[in-house]
């Protein structure tokens, strides 16, 4: 039996759901899109648009997880957007 990590929110902690917003000015539509797929085996993810943003309602498959999911995906779409010369 291994201890549990103590900065991990507990079950009863965890978000069903996050909703996350990726600012046009600072993300690629097509880094958000592809960090999307890079994790969909980790999680639920739906994506939709407003005028300024890119918007992902996200939840892990894992629910104590969603908010490290969540931090994993902004993390990976904004190093993408960045090796694309930023966001269009």
């Amino acid at each position: 039996m291994t201890a549990a990590d103590p900065s991990a929110p507990a079950a009863s902690d965890a978000p069903a759901f996050l909703d996350l917003r990726f600012h046009r000015e600072l993300y690629a539509g097509a880094a958000v899109d592809e960090a999307i797929k890079v994790f969909a085996r980790h999680g639920e993810f739906h994506l939709s648009e407003a005028a300024d943003a890119w918007c992902v309602h996200m939840r892990a498959l894992r629910p104590a997880l969603t908010r490290r999911l969540a931090h994993e995906l902004a993390n990976y779409a904004l190093g993408l957007t960045v090796q694309r010369g930023g966001p269009p």
